[in-house]
């Protein structure tokens, strides 16, 4: 399968900058991290991407890449290029040809566990002024009968016989090439390097078991619809004594019936009648923080707009709080009685605007014709 070009897998020119190199690959490695997108292909785009940042990040290998592409002769048969499907990058490969001393992965030194994603759904004020919520999942911890091991109490892994404990194995291969030897993991002990005889019960093996756990979670005071908090610890159990991964807790913040947020700011529709709006007049105002008094000008137009400041969000990260916005609508009755329509009347006639009024029958118009009105 032919590769893409490095530069447009980040998405940047070939005269970009480290920083720019770096900035795209924080972007995109975050967009397709295998933790974070559930989508099928997003671990083959990460590793497209992470692959693509450490040559591009390398002056030498950028160098190199520039001048070669893909087939650089100095970097063997298999050009540039991270970890294969089995873990083991271009090193492995080298020195499998070569026979050099290449890097090994020890099966049983201390790994991270994986980590976990939650979506959270919380109501509007609570992302605004923050709360304390407990949330209950179902998470993979260490199993508490046999320790992790995955072995029955009272008995002992042994060292698999056939990778000799390595967790890998050497397969040779007959290419126009010549001979070449490739590690892979071994199948008998699935890289681990151990052999578990007797299997723990509990976990049937495999040294964890599900549970549903309840974390309490801190909502921050400002937080946005798709904004995520890292509980450090709270992921998948370590591996060979290693630390827990992180959970990383994705807010889906509930739409409000009044208020619409954009950022740290506030939006929303305040209705007035039409005598308000011609006279002017004072009112109270929803804020997210209560009511407060607007005063409204004389001559006010549906679509005006007023601005509470300081009456929004606070800043997730603390830089300050937003504004209120507030666009006016006058509102235009549906149903008047008889003395309302004989008001308006008076007042089209001191403006010298008369109006045909719709659903008014012939006789009526004629009516007050002859009145005079």
């Amino acid at each position: 399968m032919n590769k893409r070009d490095y530069y447009e897998v980040l998405g940047v020119s070939k005269t970009a900058s480290k920083e720019e190199i770096k900035k795209a690959y924080r972007k995109l490695s975050k967009m397709y991290h295998p933790d974070l997108n559930k989508e099928a292909d997003a671990s083959d785009k990460f590793q497209e991407v992470t692959e693509a940042y450490e040559v591009l990040s390398d002056e030498q290998k950028r160098e190199q890449y520039d001048q070669f592409g893909h087939q650089d002769p100095n970097q063997g048969f298999g050009g540039f290029g991270g970890g294969g499907a089995d873990g083991f990058g271009f090193d492995d490969i080298f020195s499998s040809f070569f026979g050099g001393g290449g890097r090994r992965r020890d099966p049983n030194a201390p790994r991270k566990g994986d980590d976990l994603q939650y979506s959270m759904p919380i109501d509007f004020m609570d992302a605004v002024f923050g709360k304390e919520e407990e949330i209950s999942l179902q998470k993979e911890e260490e199993c508490g009968t046999c320790d992790g091991s995955g072995a029955k109490p009272g008995t002992k892994t042994k060292t698999c016989p056939h990778c000799q404990g390595s967790g890998e194995q050497n397969v040779a291969q007959d290419t126009p090439f010549g001979r070449m030897v490739n590690r892979r993991a071994c199948p008998h002990c699935s890289g681990s390097g151990q052999i578990i005889e007797e299997k723990c019960t509990t976990c049937s093996g495999r040294g964890k078991v599900v549970k549903n756990k309840k974390i309490k979670v801190t909502i921050p005071a400002g937080v946005d619809d798709g904004q995520q908090l890292r509980v450090t610890g709270q992921g998948g159990p370590g591996v060979n004594g290693g630390p827990p991964g992180d959970l990383y807790v994705v807010f889906r913040v509930r739409p409000h019936k009044q208020f619409q947020r954009d950022g740290d700011d506030i939006y929303l529709t305040l209705t007035i009648t039409f005598p308000q709006a011609a006279l002017g007049d004072e009112v109270e105002v929803p804020t997210v923080s209560g009511k407060v008094k607007l005063k409204i000008p004389a001559g006010t137009q549906s679509g005006a707009k007023f601005r509470l400041r300081g009456k929004g969000v606070k800043n997730v990260h603390g830089y300050g709080t937003g504004d209120q916005h507030i666009t006016v609508q006058v509102n235009t009755p549906s149903k008047l009685n008889e003395k309302q329509k004989q008001l308006l009347r008076e007042f089209a006639e001191v403006s010298g605007d008369i109006p045909d009024e719709q659903g008014s029958s012939m006789f009526e118009k004629i009516k007050r014709t002859i009145k005079g009105e």
